[in-house]
């Protein structure tokens, strides 16, 4: 098992909330980082580590590491 360390952020068009492409990180801390730096000028940002197996290409539950703007609905806590 690998752990993926992942930043989605997302832009305003108009009344839309849009995802930008994801950006990883090689560690929680850096992830964190990566998503308060970009908390600065994007709508929302939604920062995540999440267990992943490559041989049978199965993920765990994701583990939120930071929330910060405006998000659209059905993300986790």
């Amino acid at each position: 098992m690998a752990t993926a360390f992942i930043v989605q952020s997302f832009q305003l068009k108009g009344r839309k909330l849009t995802p930008d492409p994801i950006k990883t990180a090689k560690t929680a801390e850096a992830c964190i980082a990566l998503a308060e730096r970009m908390g600065e000028y994007k709508a929302g940002v939604f920062a995540f580590s999440q267990e992943v197996d490559i041989e049978t290409d199965t993920y765990d539950e994701p583990r939120v590491l930071l929330r910060l703007g405006t998000l659209p609905p059905g993300l986790p806590e």
